[in-house]
């Protein structure tokens, strides 16, 4: 035994020995506790370290190397950034960072809830790189994907069960973003709108007493003040209900833009072969737009700040614009527009170019656009009263719960983020109004359109969720005896006396294609019959079933034929239709109800 082997198995024993005295001196409920409160520290830690970090970076690039945003500068630090978080990605830490949350939500769904330990602190590093030093990103996803990946590496370590190890998973995502935004309802809410996990009210306890951990961590670091410094001039009044409904719809509209205009540059860089070539052609684009518009650099705090105090001067940092043009409110709200809808491009080329960062902060970015821009509109066609500040903030609630199909989400998150919480009203009718039409058009959010159409989301939907945790690989039995379609029959009934099977299967002597199956009972009244035995073929013999399924098909699929026919056994092929096994119906239903136990397990 070597000395690493050695460790890991001393190490197993020392916590199965922990594990005996936890289950004699403390109970399942106030272990759980304890190791949210503990996950929550840890993650609220992380977080500062990321959020530190990263305005460190910037704060430096910015206010001592460069502080004319008309300067090359912008053009080039971008640049700079995406490439040494693609040095160290490609060739330092040697693992895909990218994905973000959607990559959370499949390890949730596909994978047990297990996430790599390098995403512990990978993302960390790559995100501080990326929007540090300009890419037009934030900081919310990879704060997220780094406190799931704490919570899930504590829970194999304790050798946790499923449902307490996507239990510590949630908490300390929830702690994680508490403490990034110092909002612990949000924490929370994120945690069950946007995972989808389905917990019990006896689970809820440890995820919100996470979520407050991480938020008593933050104020200890970084103090008790809101995010966004709103000051607003009046609150909600019913006569405002006609703008606010307005907004929603606006809203909307924008959140599909953001969501179609990701989805179409993701899908235009999946074309280029090369990393490099995708960060050659996405770092010149982006660049280029920063340095037109520089409000588009980095995170955008200060501009989103500008937007919910009624400001609209950042879209004129670039120093390209003579001083009529701002003084004229229409040209004002024609740059604002081009500004957002940049922004979801910005960010999308962000990414296609190989940086890593979140879409929280352009969405909130997008929606306080979106509503200033509203507001101004809406002033120089006459309308009068219209506060501009306080539709800014309520149109960040909007977009996000667009974006992200979150309307809770948004309200709780605008409402701590500001302070702003005599703005419920309108920002449960905004949030909640976006969140309809848009699903209505865009089924799936930004996080889950991919895994939507390989059917691998875990939803509220218990059944599906059981089913999408169950790998069809695992399934598949192959003590089915295969047959060659030239044997005669004397080789098929030597093939059944060697069996205990009633099915077998037909595929290509040398290649293993499947070509069908072969039935006991339909050749029953041929078997004892020798004169038969070298007139008869399997090919002659065997048919095509009506069934079969696919190694990578869904087990929701799977199940569904086994549902819709009377098969006990399906035939299972990989993609080149090679034959590999047989899944029973007896086992995926036996492995269904094993699978409910565990997700049921509190």
């Amino acid at each position: 035994m070597d000395n690493k082997t050695r460790r890991k198995y001393k190490l197993a024993r020392a916590f199965a020995r922990f594990n005996e005295w936890r289950m004699r001196h403390i109970g399942t409920s106030q272990y759980m506790i304890m190791l949210s409160m503990a996950a929550g520290v840890i993650a609220a830690l992380v977080a500062w370290v990321l959020k530190s970090t990263t305005h460190s970076i910037s704060h430096l690039l910015t206010n001592v190397l460069a502080k004319d945003y008309s300067t090359i500068f912008y053009f080039i630090c971008p640049l700079v950034g995406i490439c040494l978080t693609l040095i160290f990605v490609n060739y330092i830490l040697r693992h895909n960072v990218s994905g973000g949350i959607p990559r959370v939500l499949y390890s949730i769904s596909k994978e047990g809830a297990v996430i790599k330990s390098h995403n512990m602190y990978s993302s960390v590093i790559s995100s501080a790189l990326t929007v540090g030093f300009g890419g037009s990103a934030g900081l919310e996803g990879p704060t997220v994907v780094t406190g799931a990946a704490i919570g899930s590496n504590i829970g194999r370590l304790l050798h946790l069960n499923y449902k307490q190890k996507l239990l510590i998973l949630g908490c300390a995502t929830a702690a994680a973003l508490s403490a990034m935004f110092k909002a612990p309802i949000t924490g929370a809410v994120f945690v069950l709108e946007v995972f989808m996990l389905d917990l019990t009210m006896a689970s809820l306890a440890p995820l919100l007493i996470s979520s407050v951990t991480g938020v008593l961590v933050s104020y200890l670091l970084m103090g008790t003040s809101p995010l966004y410094f709103f000051r607003p001039s009046s609150w909600f009044e019913a006569g405002d209900i006609p703008a606010y409904l307005l907004l929603g719809v606006v809203s909307a509209i924008s959140s599909i833009y953001f969501t179609k205009s990701y989805i179409w540059v993701s899908n235009l860089f999946k074309k280029a072969s090369s990393k490099w070539l995708k960060f050659a052609i996405g770092c010149v684009c982006l660049a280029a737009l920063i340095y037109l518009f520089p409000a588009l650099y980095g995170e955008g705090v200060d501009t989103i700040n500008g937007c919910i105090n009624g400001e609209a001067d950042f879209v004129f940092l670039s120093g390209m614009y003579p001083t009529w043009m701002k003084n004229n409110l229409w040209w004002v709200a024609l740059l604002l527009w081009i500004l957002l809808m940049l922004k979801p491009i910005a960010t999308s080329l962000t990414f296609a170019a190989g940086g890593v960062g979140g879409i929280f902060m352009p969405a909130l970015f997008t929606g306080a656009s979106t509503g200033l821009l509203t507001a101004i509109v809406l002033g120089q066609m006459g309308f009068d009263g219209v506060n501009a500040a306080n539709m800014a903030l309520v149109g960040m609630a909007g977009t996000i719960g667009g974006v992200l199909h979150a309307p809770l989400t948004a309200v709780f998150l605008i409402a701590e983020l500001t302070g702003g919480y005599k703005l419920f009203v309108p920002l449960l009718m905004v949030s909640v109004l976006s969140y309809v039409i848009t699903r209505r058009f865009m089924r799936n959010s930004i996080y889950t359109f991919q895994l939507a159409q390989r059917n691998e989301l875990m939803t509220h939907h218990v059944d599906k969720n059981v089913l999408n945790l169950m790998k069809l690989d695992k399934l598949i039995e192959k003590n089915f005896a295969v047959v060659f379609p030239e044997d005669s029959l004397r080789e098929l009934v030597r093939a059944v006396e060697e069996t205990t099977r009633n099915i077998f299967a037909v595929a290509d002597r040398d290649d293993n294609t499947f070509y069908g199956i072969i039935k006991l009972d339909s050749i029953r009244s041929i078997m004892f019959k020798p004169e038969l035995y070298d007139k008869i073929l399997v090919k002659d013999l065997m048919f095509r079933p009506d069934y079969t399924v696919r190694i990578d098909e869904s087990m929701d699929s799977v199940a569904t034929k086994f549902t819709n026919s009377d098969k006990f056994n399906i035939a299972v092929l990989d993609e080149n239709n090679k034959y590999l096994g047989f899944v029973s119906r007896a086992k995926v239903f036996s492995q269904y109800r094993i699978m409910s136990k565990q997700l049921s397990e509190d």
